[in-house]
């Protein structure tokens, strides 16, 4: 079976994003993306395009995927999450036992997601495996993944962290994803209670990848950063075009003169239109140099790992101080949900909260730069 090139999938990736848009309502009413489009997402590969061509995966060129989620972000910024966080997740095909690779991604509607653990996970050695509990929380794509990776310490091996793959009949589904923004991703809890996970159904993340693509020199953090960006900037590019689309046409109640003779809204989309310029092409040359870096150096340098910290951490705060002013001028019409704003308003204010948007990355920055230990998650 002959495998698509990247053009061919961001072509359908263009032509699922208008199907996408037409259900983003239903998409944030009922939590999830339906189960028919997410079946006709899978069908054309765009849960397996960092799958090794191996394993009958895309294993398409970064710059090309970062293309598919900015596709989906202008669409809806839940779908664009789960296909940014669940192919990212589907390189560790590269570093699991290959059987299993091939048991998971030979369904064509195999998908993985994940979740942080919680502070009570545990794996106990067994006999063929390991007996593991435990809570995660998070797993994006819960709706329509098959598997579930868990990571769990390992009893009486302090430094040995494993990852652990499970059918998702296997563990306890927990919707606890009561929120306001990102609601299509589904990101339910799971859990655990001594369930027997075999020997050939982990594998260590710190392990080298049996394929020699770049993509697969590139560490996850790095990758899911850039991606969670790439989401932001899209959505302040959506809010702030909607924005200078009502100026020409809105007035607003108790102001005199339409939007687009005031000098103070001239000021506003301007000051933003150069702030989302800025912030995009910083965040553009950063993804570009983190490609660059395994396609040419077969690793990723570690002030390329910084500069991707810096750069997806202030396109995030950067996107919603954007989307902040777009909603500003929206006046009243942005707080209802008939308004596309007011779904991007609430979006780009839970990707803000994730671990990605935190100020105090600049801090890992900063502590790098003064020659110091970096520490944080790079």
């Amino acid at each position: 079976m002959s495998i698509p090139d990247s053009a061919e999938y961001i072509d359908s990736a263009r032509r699922l994003a208008h199907k996408v848009a037409e259900h983003a309502d239903e998409i944030d009413e009922e939590r999830r993306i339906p189960a028919d489009l997410a079946g006709e997402l899978a069908d054309a590969g765009l849960f397996r395009l960092l799958v090794p061509k191996s394993l009958d995966g895309a294993e398409i060129e970064h710059p090309a995927f970062l293309e598919i989620v900015r596709i989906f972000a202008r669409a809806d910024a839940s779908v664009a999450w789960c296909i940014n966080q669940n192919n990212i997740l589907a390189t560790d095909s590269a570093r699991m036992p290959v059987e299993t690779a091939r048991k998971i991604w030979g369904d064509r509607r195999g998908v993985v997601t994940n979740g942080p653990p919680s502070r009570d996970t545990n794996a106990v050695p067994a006999e063929g495996g390991y007996r593991l509990s435990g809570h995660w929380d998070f797993s994006s794509g819960s709706s329509h993944c098959t598997w579930l990776a868990a990571r769990a310490p390992v009893e009486n091996r302090p430094r040995e962290s494993r990852t652990f793959l499970l059918p998702k009949s296997d563990a306890t589904m927990l919707d606890i994803w009561q929120v306001n923004g990102l609601r299509g991703t589904a990101s339910l809890s799971f859990e655990t209670d001594d369930l027997f996970v075999p020997e050939s159904h982990t594998y260590l993340e710190s392990v080298a990848p049996r394929e020699d693509g770049p993509i697969y020199l590139i560490p996850k953090v790095p990758l899911f950063s850039i991606g969670f960006a790439t989401i932001s900037v899209t959505l302040a590019r959506a809010c702030l075009d909607d924005a200078i689309e009502l100026a020409g046409r809105k007035t607003q109640r108790g102001v005199s003169g339409a939007m687009i003779d005031r000098s103070t809204v001239h000021r506003q989309i301007g000051e933003a239109e150069a702030s989302l310029r800025a912030t995009d092409a910083y965040l553009r040359n950063t993804a570009a140099a983190l490609w660059n870096s395994a396609v040419k150096c077969g690793r990723v340098e570690m002030d390329v790992r910084v500069e991707v910290r810096m750069a997806s951490t202030y396109a995030i705060r950067q996107a919603s101080r954007i989307v902040d002013s777009a909603y500003e001028m929206f006046g009243a019409d942005a707080i209802f949900k008939r308004n596309a704003l007011q779904r991007r308003y609430q979006d780009i204010h839970v990707i803000e909260q994730q671990f990605q948007g935190r100020a105090a990355n600049f801090e890992t920055a900063g502590r790098y730069f003064l020659g110091l230990e970096a520490g944080g998650s790079l």
